[in-house]
């Protein structure tokens, strides 16, 4: 029995399980049962406005998500690479990423209204911490063997040595890194587009809480959980494998 098919068993089960206690407990209104969920999916995707709520969200992440790489990574390099500035700023970033990026909504309305700015400002607060912090730790913990063996045969310290080494070297920090800014960005996505004009899945969480629609509630919730999976399996993990076999760090055959 595959890995695949074992999954589908499971969740087979688990929607027969899901609309057998619905239909015993009678939760009524408060949590919908399996059919009322798959029938407003369906509705919403047959009459598209799913389609274009999610096509909303996923291009105000996906640029909050770039911004928040380049910004973090480039962060992670020089706190990483500048003793100074990572005693100082770096400390700074560390008590920032405690707070929860939804704590900056007010300012954002303030400075750029209710609009895609704002949510995608928050977005982007939202992973820049981390992955700056993983960078830095993925850069902090190369092992010194390293950068000796890759000086004794001509690297220098300069760029050559930065992204012929240190850059490879710190790979495995750098993908978990952005798999967490993308699950972090999520969280902060919707958080963002609850208060925010414009079409997401945000919004329509919004729109399902104010209608007592908790079917169109639970269908967003299930999409943002199967975008992050599919994100994760078929995006981060292979592009996790691909560069793994390249710099020969997984010890896996091409």
């Amino acid at each position: 029995m595959t890995t695949r098919f074992r999954g589908a068993i499971f969740l087979i089960l688990l929607v027969i399980l899901w609309e057998i206690a619905y239909r015993v407990f009678d939760w009524g209104w408060m949590f919908p049962s399996a059919q009322q969920t798959a029938q407003t999916l369906y509705d919403g995707i047959l009459h598209g406005h799913l389609l274009e709520a999610v096509g909303g969200s996923l291009r105000r992440i996906l640029v909050a998500f770039v911004l928040s790489c380049v910004i973090g990574m480039t962060l992670g390099v020089i706190f990483a690479r500048n003793r100074l500035v990572d005693e100082t700023l770096g400390f700074l970033v560390v008590a920032l990423q405690t707070i929860p990026s939804i704590a900056w909504l007010p300012f954002a309305i303030i400075w750029f209204g209710l609009n895609d700015l704002s949510v995608i400002f928050i977005t982007t607060i939202g992973a820049t911490w981390t992955m700056t912090i993983a960078t830095r730790t993925g850069i902090k913990n190369i092992p010194p063997l390293y950068i000796q063996a890759a000086q004794m045969y001509g690297t220098g310290r300069g760029l050559k040595l930065f992204y012929q080494v240190m850059i490879p070297a710190s790979v495995p920090h750098l993908i978990m890194g952005m798999r967490m800014a993308w699950a972090f960005a999520w969280r902060a996505l919707v958080s963002a587009e609850l208060i925010a004009r414009g079409i997401g899945l945000g919004q329509m969480l919004q729109e399902g809480r104010n209608i007592g629609d908790t079917s169109l509630m639970l269908c967003i919730v299930i999409i943002i959980a199967v975008i992050g999976t599919l994100s994760d399996r078929f995006f981060f993990k292979r592009m996790e494998d691909r560069v793994l076999i390249k710099y020969g760090l997984n010890g896996t055959k091409a």
